[in-house]
């Protein structure tokens, strides 16, 4: 994307925000609120982040590879020209519900607090059969929070049931937010080139991370694909000219699963051999850190004896690198920070400032998870929103993988089952104040 002036930034940036708190939605009580007996008090919490040693560090590294331009190349000629981001936001077919719009059982995956001011609910239609995953914006692709003359909102799922042939298959909803009222969107399938680029097989993965920074689309990658992130160029997007279920070449033409569009992988970050290598699930944009920085976490097991890492990569700012990782002239991509946290059950990861907010996922038979906010400074420890008559920490989303921050706009998006949903970063600070007595050094 073409650079802007900051004035013009800092103008748009101004109007954005009074549109934004002009147009906010009031979610009412009942959407966020949940009763004492389904509140338990959390009396202990992670404290504070530890530094991971050198060697720790190291482990987290990845290699970068690109595919060939050839094949790239290859593939565009015999699917034709590729399309833009607005091409796929004018072929919308698929509108999300409003808050209003939304059940009671939807509206249970909103968070107490700090509580969501705005809330959308995909259709059962449009959704059974797929994980709903990671949350990406315009607001990460470019610091002026649009892509283009457009305001967009990413959002991932993979296949979960049908045929099994079908199983772990990766979409994207592109979301035209243009108007906060009337979101809607059109599907596109990821996809990975093969046979140097003459044909393409569809991602297999459950897309819990994801995060767009200037014209690339980096994607997590779990046991079906071994990369630890897969990259995308959103100047790249292709159109299937076959509707039917078959995903790449067939007679006829190019078929995407049923999808109009399809975008296939320029590259990947691949993991190490080793066992306690980088396993990233959940990603995040950090633009308060020099260089832009992509942010990290693992998935851990509810309760479980393993704690979590968390770590950041800093992006590119070599010419031509537009939206890649910082690479050695061998391809190594090494972390610029790598901290251990306590947590157990860690799902989505945000960093801003010197503060990391982690969400945790609801324990068995509660409805709810918790944001934690933790630094590196032991005086702090690790603050979370405390809810309910009782006092608990379970006071947010069941499971947010993936968490956001449009800095624009001051809002983190991220979505829990058929829910997309945005809460001001300032409420999430503001709301944890509660210090919990701090865990015992292990």
């Amino acid at each position: 994307m073409r650079q802007r002036g900051r004035h013009r930034r800092r103008r748009r940036g101004r109007a954005l925000r009074a549109f934004l708190a002009g147009t906010a939605l009031a979610l009412t009580a009942a959407a966020t609120m949940i009763s004492a007996s389904q509140a338990t008090v959390t009396d202990e919490g992670p404290g504070a982040l530890k530094p991971l040693s050198a060697s720790g560090a190291e482990r987290l590294s990845l290699t970068e590879e690109t595919v060939p331009r050839s094949d790239l190349d290859r593939l565009a000629a015999g699917m034709g020209r590729p399309v833009g981001v607005s091409a796929v936001l004018a072929a919308a077919d698929g509108r999300l519900r409003g808050a209003d719009g939304c059940a009671a059982a939807e509206r249970r995956a909103l968070p107490v607090s700090p509580a969501a001011t705005r809330a959308y609910c995909w259709n059962a239609g449009d959704t059974d059969g797929w994980q709903p995953g990671a949350v990406t914006t315009s607001g990460d692709a470019d610091d002026d929070g649009m892509w283009g003359s457009h305001r967009v909102i990413l959002s991932g799922w993979s296949r979960s049931g049908g045929a099994a042939a079908d199983r772990g298959l990766a979409r994207v909803a592109f979301v035209d937010a243009d108007d906060l009222g009337r979101l809607s969107y059109t599907w596109v399938l990821l996809a990975v080139p093969v046979d140097g680029g003459r044909d393409y097989r569809g991602l297999v993965s459950h897309v819990s991370g994801m995060v767009w920074y200037q014209n690339k689309l980096l994607v997590t990658t779990d046991d079906g694909d071994t990369a630890a992130l897969y990259v995308y160029d959103m100047n790249r997007v292709q159109r299937a000219t076959v509707t039917g279920e078959e995903v790449g070449r067939v007679a006829g033409g190019w078929s995407a699963h049923g999808y109009r569009f399809v975008l296939s992988a320029v590259g990947s970050y691949r993991l190490d051999d080793a066992a306690d290598a980088a396993r990233p699930t959940a990603v995040s944009l950090d633009r308060s850190t020099s260089p832009d920085s992509l942010v990290a976490g693992e998935w851990t097991l509810d309760g479980g004896d393993r704690t979590a890492r968390l770590w950041r990569y800093p992006f590119s700012r070599a010419e031509g690198n537009s939206g890649l990782l910082a690479a050695d002239t061998g391809g190594r991509v090494r972390v610029s920070q790598a901290y251990e946290t306590k947590l157990t059950g860690v799902r989505g990861v945000l960093s801003y400032g010197d503060a990391w907010y982690v969400s945790r996922a609801a324990e068995a038979g509660k409805l709810h998870g918790v944001l934690w906010r933790q630094t590196t400074a032991s005086k702090d420890d690790a603050r979370a929103a405390r809810c309910g008559a009782a006092g608990s920490y379970d006071c947010w989303s069941p499971r947010t993988e993936s968490l956001s921050y449009w800095a624009e706009t001051g809002e983190v998006w991220t979505q829990s089952g058929r829910v997309l949903f945005a809460t001001p970063l300032a409420s999430a600070e503001r709301t944890a104040a509660q210090r919990p007595q701090k865990l015992a050094d292990q």
